[in-house]
């Protein structure tokens, strides 16, 4: 492979019987619980200064009146209207005591038959047990987590002393797009049930937030670790009555050095042992092993080892193509191969931008994930790209993992990812859901030599050849309209304030470290 390169680059768990449904207990209305004082601590958007809360009301307190939760609408169903006849070798949902509620949401999701994580993660979270697991993106471990806590959620009343902002599940990822990912799937299994989910994330409104707190208990919390200590600081979310802590991504959270912030969490909830913790990671490093064996009691561990590191379902490809011509190569793909919901990924987040810049002024509708753009606008943004309004969505793989949408046809590696997991973890972006997907990688002088890493972890060699003479036509001339000029002045205008309060935020935290 690269004597081949070098030509083209010359110098210049056992399941149980199904049992009886549970019946989801009927939540009271709110009762605000009153927050108590605390610094504010750092976070990726930091709050409003606010008035000294009031002191946290006692637990002896006469409760306040509540009334009746507003009933989920009632639809006739019956377990019976989901068959799925048994299978050897296959573990079908009904074989686990799940309530008809979330047996009804499942069906309506189209699962049939769990996945090899979501069979041996069942098998023993429904028993009560602590849980670590070791699978890759796409296997079903989110499915698996969620059906086990909402179970847990259903099968045992709330307690009767209950105040706001005090979530019995708290899921920890950590970044924004997994976050949201998360709490709509659980919002799409909690469905036909009386259970509320909430997802937090930095970047977004603050008193937003605070308004959907007050609302309604919180029985399902998702958020990024920054955010959620936050809350906790101020006060608004107390973690005393937590009966599932899940961290997803643990290895994940490592790189990013978010463990700190993970532990001052971990501290506010029960001890382990009174709750139930499950640890999923891609990986089962010495650093991820010890913090399970710190925050787990006696956990079942769960490995999924995937028969290939990338799906069959994805055909890949490998295009040997100089710097100066990787551009034109992505435009003519996109615009020949008529293609029309693509993932674009590159290494750096000043790439991100110029590709997806370039691509605007080309008339080609395409938009960027970066930790550089506001969240409100990334949230906008992937619900866009999920509708078909988009068409092309360029990435960095920290904004890039843990999106789940299906029908996303290519993804296209502008440039090659320097850990061979994030190749990966981009390509798995396609070919969900039993679809065929393809990818397609570009290597460079630059980047060329991240090929045979790859493959090795792959176990197969990827064939590099040369992009086809059609795809190398160069790109059409065209003048930008005013209204695509000023979108494009707004949009670099809005990126340039959130990459320097990036940097503010990133000054001010090393300040507070130096101070202790």
């Amino acid at each position: 492979m690269l004597k081949a390169l070098k030509k083209l680059f010359k110098p210049g768990e056992t399941p149980a019987p199904h049992a009886e449904s549970a019946t989801a207990t009927p939540q009271a209305a709110p009762v605000t619980r009153q927050p108590k004082d605390a610094a504010n601590t750092e976070s990726s958007a930091s709050p409003k200064p606010k008035p000294k809360p009031k002191p946290k009301p006692k637990r002896d307190a006469v409760p306040r009146p509540r009334h009746q939760a507003a009933p989920v609408e009632a639809k006739p169903w019956s377990l019976a209207d989901f068959t799925v006849e048994p299978m050897e070798g296959k573990t079908r949902f009904h074989d686990f005591p799940l309530p008809d509620s979330l047996m009804r949401a499942i069906s309506e999701q189209g699962f049939s038959y769990c996945t090899p994580i979501q069979a041996a993660v069942l098998g023993n979270t429904l028993k009560g047990h602590d849980a670590i697991g070791r699978a890759q993106t796409g296997t079903g471990k989110t499915a698996a987590f969620l059906i086990s806590t909402i179970t847990q959620l259903l099968e045992t009343p709330p307690p009767d002393e209950r105040f706001m902002g005090e979530p019995r599940a708290l899921i920890i990822a950590p970044t924004r797009e997994l976050v949201m990912q998360i709490a709509n799937d659980a919002e799409g299994l909690t469905k036909h049930c009386s259970l509320n989910v909430m997802g937090f994330v930095g970047g977004m409104d603050f008193d937003k937030q605070i308004r959907q707190l007050e609302k309604s208990y919180c029985d399902i919390l998702v958020a990024t670790p920054g955010r959620l200590l936050d809350f906790c600081n101020r006060g608004e979310v107390h973690l005393d009555l937590v009966e599932v802590l899940i961290l997803d991504e643990a290895d994940r959270m490592l790189d990013m050095g978010f463990i700190p912030q993970v532990r001052q969490i971990i501290r506010q909830t029960p001890r382990k042992g009174d709750r139930q913790t499950l640890l999923f990671s891609a990986t089962f490093s010495d650093d991820v092993m010890n913090l399970a064996q710190q925050w787990t009691d006696n956990p079942a561990v769960v490995e999924i080892e995937p028969e290939r590191p990338a799906s069959e379902n994805i055909t890949q490809k490998v295009y040997a193509v100089s710097g100066k011509d990787k551009y034109t190569l992505l435009y003519n793909l996109v615009t020949q191969l008529e293609l029309e919901r693509v993932m674009v990924f590159a290494n750096r987040k000043d790439e991100v931008r110029r590709i997806q810049e370039r691509l605007v002024r080309d008339g080609i509708n395409a938009a960027q994930l970066s930790g550089d753009v506001p969240q409100h606008k990334r949230v906008r943004t992937l619900d866009n790209f999920r509708d078909g309004k988009l068409r092309v969505l360029v990435a960095t793989d920290v904004a890039g993992r843990g999106i789940h949408i299906d029908g996303i046809s290519h993804v296209i590696n502008y440039t090659l990812p320097d850990d061979p997991e994030d190749y990966v973890h981009r390509i798995g972006r396609t070919g969900r859901a039993g679809a065929k997907g393809t990818s397609i990688s570009f290597a460079g002088e630059d980047d060329a030599f991240q090929v045979p890493p790859i493959e090795e972890m792959l176990g197969s060699k990827l064939e590099c050849l040369p992009p086809e003479e059609m795809y190398l036509k160069p790109v059409p001339r065209r003048n930008q309209t005013a209204e695509e000029k000023a979108a494009s002045d707004a949009n670099e205008a809005e990126q340039g304030a959130a990459a320097a309060a990036n940097r503010k935020r990133a000054r001010a935290s090393g300040d507070r470290q130096r101070r202790r």
